[in-house]
């Protein structure tokens, strides 16, 4: 399915076919449709009700995806002012009071939140250039509940340990980007 430059569509649920702008901002780099809704064919039965953190929001699509799934809370980061205040407007165009957007950085919000509010689902997708899947990977560990899953997006070939407790559950590829999902085990 093909979209028009600068924005991507929320594929299924409540919000289905909304359109989210694309910023032109360095290392923006939206998960694209087709990734995203096998993304969300695996997480099938696990969005409705669940409290999601997407850790490097930028467009929101992953985020405003699972409130449009039926997700309970989404909390959005984004270190960006300029793309935290879009991700605010499209909230409230959407009428999205289950989306709560920060600007922080992901690595700096974890280590002040408080781990004992947990979530049921993470996605991780930072900018490629920036490597900060193990750092966020174990600072996001005390934040996760029990049989929590994590989408973890990285270039093909990049290494990524598995943080004590994490078992990957499915995985796809594209030419440039792997896409995981893993599972933390019970404590």
């Amino acid at each position: 399915m093909n979209r028009a430059p600068g924005q991507v569509r929320i594929i299924a649920g409540r919000l289905r076919g909304s359109k989210l702008p694309v910023p032109d901002s360095p290392g923006l780099r939206p998960t694209p449709d087709r990734a995203r809704e096998t993304l969300f064919n695996w997480l099938q039965g696990r969005v409705m009700g669940a409290r999601a953190i997407d850790l490097f929001a930028g467009t929101g699509a992953l985020g405003f995806e699972a409130v449009s799934r039926g997700a309970a809370e989404v909390v959005m980061l984004e270190r960006d002012p300029a793309l935290a205040a879009g991700l605010r407007a499209q909230a409230q165009r959407l009428q999205c009071p289950e989306a709560r957007i920060e600007c922080a950085d992901a690595l700096a919000w974890l280590g002040r939140a408080d781990a004992t509010a947990r979530f049921d689902l993470a996605f991780l997708d930072p900018p490629f250039s920036a490597g900060l899947w193990q750092a966020v990977a174990s600072a996001l560990q005390p934040h996760l509940a029990d049989g929590a899953l994590i989408h973890v997006e990285s270039p093909i070939g990049a290494a990524f340990a598995l943080p004590a407790g994490w078992r990957l559950h499915r995985e796809g590829k594209t030419r440039e980007v792997r896409h995981a999902l893993y599972v933390k085990e019970l404590a």
